[in-house]
C-alpha cells in the first residue's frame, strides 16, 4: 500500500500547479482523465514499438478493421497507433496540445470512449492558454503507473482515494461513488461462502454484477477473491454506472485486465436498463441511500401497473423519497432461475427498508419486504458498526437474499448483529472512523456460515417478521347509551371509538383480542375487511439489552459537583 499512498500523495500535489486558474471544484476535471491517460499509457508502453510496426505493415492493406490485429500486437484488448506516448509529449512542449490530441486519437475505440466520458478536449484548450498543459502532462510522466507497480485494486484505492478529496474540496458527496473495501469484502465473502466446492472447480467461469458500479471497487474484490480461491476459475464482470467519470475509471480497469470492456454500460440502471434481459450468478451492490426518484417516476409506474410481476417492480413501489428498494427490485428480476442454478445477492442499505411503510391496499415498502420474506428469498441481514462510510456516520446494513437457500437456511431468516466488530481509524475519513479489520471479517463470516444462536446471531421463521394490522371498532351508541344497529341488526361502528393493533404473525388473533383488548373494551370486534399484512424486521428488538438504570446517589453526586463547578464560574465572574 506504500506505492498507492506515495502515488495519490503525488497526483494530488500536481493539482497545486492548477490553483489560481482553476476552481477547486474542477481539479478532477485534469486530474481524473489524466490518470487514466497515464495509466493506459504505462500498460503499452512495452508493446508500443510492435504495435507501430503492425500499422505500418497493414495500413495500405485496405483491411477496414484494423483493432482486432493491432490489440493482438498490444497483448491487451485496446491499443495505440499514434507515435506518442508521455515521455515523446514532454520531449516537444512547443507542440504539446496537437500532439496530445494526436495521441489521445491514436486509441483504439474502446479506450477513446473512456477518455470521452471525461470531456477533456475542454481542458486541453483551457491549460494549453494559461501555459499549464506541459507542466502538468511532465509532472505525469513522472510517475510510473503501471500493473506491476501499483495493481489493479490498488488503482481502484487510489481513485476512491483521490475522488474523495476532490469532492471533500467542492463540499460534495463523494459516497456515491464508492463502498470502504472491507465491507465489500465481507459482503464478497458471504455471496461465495457457500458455494466455495463450485467455485473450486477447474474450468468453472461465473458471473457478477452490480448496477451502480461506480469506480468498479465491488467487482475488483469479487474478482480477485475467487481468483485466489481458484486461480483456473473465471469471474466475468458486469455493471452500470450513471457518473460518467466513474464509469470511464470502471471501463478502463476492465479493459487493463482483458475482461469485456463492453460489460459495463453508461446510464441509470432503474430507469434505462441496459442490460434487460441478462442473468447472473452473483449481484452486489451498494445503491445511493434515500434518493429521491421522481426523476423517473413515470417508467418505473408506469412498469409497475403494467407489467407487475412480469416486470421488476410487480412487489410494490417504495415512497418517491427513497428509491433504495427499487434498486433490490431490479437486482432480483436478474437472478437466475433456481432450477438454472439460481443467484446469490448481497447490497447495502441503511436503516428504512428494514421497517419504512404501513401495511395497506396500496403497494409499498411493506408489500414488498412481505413478497421477498413469503418466498423465502431473504437469507440475513447484517447489522454494520457505524461510520464506515465516507460520507454518513448512519446505520448499515447488508442484505442477504438467495433463491436457492441451503436446506437448513428454508424457512429461515438469519439475523446478525455485527455493530461491535470495527476498530478506530488512526485518521479519519470524512466521516469513516471506523473500519473491520481482516479477522473481524473473518468472525462475521464464520458466524454467518455457522448458522447458530449465539449473541451475535439470531435465527427466526419467515412468519415471526409478519403482522396483522387490524382495525378494532366499537359499536356507535345512541343519547341512551344504547347500541346502535343497521338494518341487518348487526351493531354500527363508531369512526370515532376506531383504534388499530398489530397482531403477529404467530399470533391467534382472538387469543390476542381475548387477552390484549376486551379485557379493556369488551364491547370490541375486528373488522376482517380492513386487515392488511405487513412485514418488518426490528433489528433493535432483537438485540435489546437492558441497561440499568443510574442510581439517585449517583444522579445527586453529579448534580452536587456541576453545582459547584457553576458556583466557581460564578465567582470568578463576578468577583
Amino acid at each position: 500500500m506504500k506505492n498507492v499512498k506515495e502515488s495519490a500523495n503525488f497526483i494530488w500535489s500536481i493539482a497545486d500547479l492548477l490553483r489560481g486558474d482553476y476552481k477547486q471544484s474542477d481539479y478532477g476535471k485534469v486530474i481524473l482523465p489524466l490518470t487514466v491517460l497515464r495509466r493506459l499509457d504505462c500498460v503499452l508502453e512495452s508493446s508500443k514499438e510492435d504495435v507501430l510496426k503492425k500499422y505500418e505493415q497493414l495500413k495500405n492493406t485496405g483491411i477496414e478493421d484494423l483493432d482486432a490485429l493491432l490489440n493482438r500486437a498490444s497483448g491487451y484488448k485496446f491499443h495505440n497507433k499514434s507515435n506518442f506516448t508521455f515521455d515523446k509529449l514532454v520531449a516537444d512542449p512547443n507542440n504539446i496540445a496537437l500532439n496530445l490530441r494526436n495521441y489521445i486519437n491514436g486509441f483504439s475505440e474502446e479506450a477513446r470512449e473512456i477518455i470521452e466520458q471525461f470531456e477533456f478536449e475542454n481542458q486541453i484548450n483551457k491549460m494549453d492558454d494559461n501555459n499549464l498543459l506541459f507542466m502538468v502532462i511532465k509532472r505525469f510522466q513522472e510517475i510510473d503507473l503501471h500493473p506491476d507497480r501499483i495493481s489493479s485494486m490498488e488503482m481502484g484505492y487510489m481513485f476512491e482515494e483521490l475522488i474523495r478529496k476532490f469532492a471533500e474540496i467542492s463540499n460534495e458527496t463523494a459516497g456515491e461513488h464508492f463502498t470502504p473495501r472491507e465491507v465489500i469484502k465481507l459482503m464478497v465473502n458471504i455471496l461465495f461462502l457457500n458455494d466455495r466446492d463450485i467455485l473450486t472447480k477447474k474450468g468453472i467461469t461465473k458471473t457478477i454484477y452490480d448496477c451502480c458500479a461506480g469506480t468498479g471497487g465491488m467487482l475488483s474484490v469479487a474478482e480477485e477473491y475467487l481468483n485466489e480461491l481458484n486461480p483456473d476459475a473465471r469471474l466475468e464482470v458486469f455493471g452500470q454506472e450513471l457518473n460518467p467519470e466513474s464509469y470511464a475509471i470502471c471501463k478502463s480497469d476492465l479493459l487493463i485486465k482483458g475482461q469485456n470492456a463492453s460489460n459495463i454500460k453508461k446510464g441509470n440502471s432503474i430507469s434505462e436498463d441496459k442490460l434487460e434481459n441478462e442473468k447472473f450468478d452473483y449481484l452486489i451492490t451498494n445503491p445511493p441511500f434515500g434518493v429521491k426518484w421522481e426523476k423517473f417516476a413515470k417508467p418505473v409506474k408506469a412498469e409497475h401497473e403494467q407489467l407487475g410481476h412480469g416486470g421488476r417492480f410487480g412487489a410494490g413501489l417504495p415512497s418517491v423519497g427513497d428509491g433504495s428498494f427499487l434498486f433490490l427490485m431490479h437486482l432480483m428480476s436478474k437472478m437466475k432461475h433456481p432450477e438454472d442454478g439460481g443467484s446469490r445477492l448481497a447490497l447495502v442499505f441503511n436503516g428504512s427498508p428494514l421497517f419504512s411503510g404501513s401495511p395497506s391496499k396500496t403497494k409499498n415498502e411493506s408489500s414488498i419486504r412481505q413478497w421477498i420474506i413469503e418466498n423465502d428469498l431473504l437469507e440475513a441481514v447484517i447489522a454494520l458498526p457505524n461510520q464506515l462510510f465516507y460520507n454518513t456516520g448512519i446505520s448499515t446494513y447488508v442484505w442477504v437474499i438467495s433463491n436457492h437457500k441451503p436446506t437448513e437456511r428454508k424457512g429461515k431468516v438469519q439475523l446478525i448483529n455485527a455493530i461491535d466488530f470495527s476498530k478506530k481509524m488512526s485518521k479519519s475519513l470524512g466521516n469513516k472512523r471506523n473500519e473491520i479489520t481482516k479477522k473481524q471479517i473473518a468472525e462475521i463470516t464464520e458466524i454467518y456460515g455457522n448458522f447458530k444462536p449465539s449473541e451475535y446471531s439470531k435465527i427466526f421463521d419467515n412468519k415471526a417478521f409478519g403482522y396483522a394490522k387490524v382495525t378494532v371498532e366499537r359499536p356507535e351508541r345512541n343519547a341512551k347509551g344504547q347500541v346502535v344497529t343497521d338494518k341487518k341488526g348487526n351493531p354500527k361502528p363508531d369512526s370515532s371509538l376506531r383504534d388499530t393493533e398489530n397482531i403477529p404473525l404467530t399470533v391467534d388473533m382472538q387469543d390476542y383480542m381475548e387477552k390484549e383488548v376486551l379485557p379493556h373494551v369488551p364491547d370490541a370486534w375486528i373488522d376482517h375487511s380492513k386487515t392488511n399484512i405487513g412485514y418488518e424486521v426490528n433489528f433493535t428488538k432483537y438485540f435489546y439489552q437492558y441497561k440499568p438504570l443510574r442510581s439517585l446517589d449517583d444522579i445527586r453526586k453529579d448534580i452536587m459537583a456541576i453545582e459547584q463547578e457553576t458556583d466557581g464560574l460564578l465567582k470568578e465572574v463576578i468577583g
